[in-house]
């Protein structure tokens, strides 16, 4: 069975565009104008994925990404035009998975869904092992290879790798990486967590790498690239 998506959108135009796109490329479709509709049929329709739009008439979108997240473990993909730095934080806070800014590319934003949902449910569903390109990360072991080759990473550096690994191809915000991190420190600060992540991609990437392992959200968090 295809999965389903269920687009959330006051403009009909884009909810045109956005349910042209997903059926091309072979998803099953359903659709809402406002926060409560989405409310309604995310409980009836149980979609597999919801993009959700962050101004909706009847309600601010932040306030219904909790509401659709008590409701199960859908993915939830926020599409708005709304893209300060804070609001983007906020609504992986509250339990989006990711974002994309409109206007959107239509490949782009397929390309995030596939990602979220081939990793949909909890972090601790998250396998122990992870394998992308000649890079090989054991959770339950503690062990980085690459290419074969043990690769040796301090504590800090296993803390956030493991952690980025478990929401492998989701957005992890800054927040959340200091305070699993650093959470018994009495003053994380930024600089610390860009040093590490420096660290990281210096012993994790190939010299000359064609995309960085790990990808920088600006002014939000990383991601662990899956593919």
């Amino acid at each position: 069975m295809p999965a389903t998506i269920l687009v959330v959108d006051d403009e009909p135009a884009i909810r045109r565009l956005l349910r042209n796109t997903l059926l091309r490329a072979g998803y099953a479709v359903v659709e809402a104008e406002d926060g409560r509709a989405a409310l309604h049929m995310a409980a009836a329709e149980r979609p597999d994925a919801i993009l959700l739009d962050l101004g909706l008439p009847d309600r601010d979108g932040l306030g219904v990404i909790p509401l659709l997240r008590k409701q199960g473990d859908a993915v939830i993909l926020i599409v708005s035009a709304r893209d300060a730095v804070d609001e983007k934080v906020t609504a992986l806070d509250l339990g989006a998975d990711d974002f994309v800014t409109k206007p959107f590319d239509t490949e782009e934003l397929l390309a995030r869904l596939r990602v979220a949902l081939r990793h949909r449910g909890p972090a601790e569903a998250a396998p122990q092992v992870v394998e992308r390109g000649n890079l090989r990360i054991d959770l339950d072991r503690r062990l980085v290879s690459r290419g074969g080759e043990p690769v040796h990473l301090t504590r800090k550096e296993h803390d956030v790798l493991a952690l980025l690994t478990r929401h492998i191809g989701r957005i992890v915000t800054h927040e959340k990486l200091l305070s699993a991190c650093w959470g018994g420190d009495d003053d994380p600060r930024i600089e610390y967590l860009r040093i590490v992540i420096r660290n990281l991609r210096q012993k994790l990437e190939a010299p000359d790498p064609v995309g960085s392992v790990i990808a920088n959200e600006l002014g939000v968090g990383y991601r662990l690239r899956s593919d």
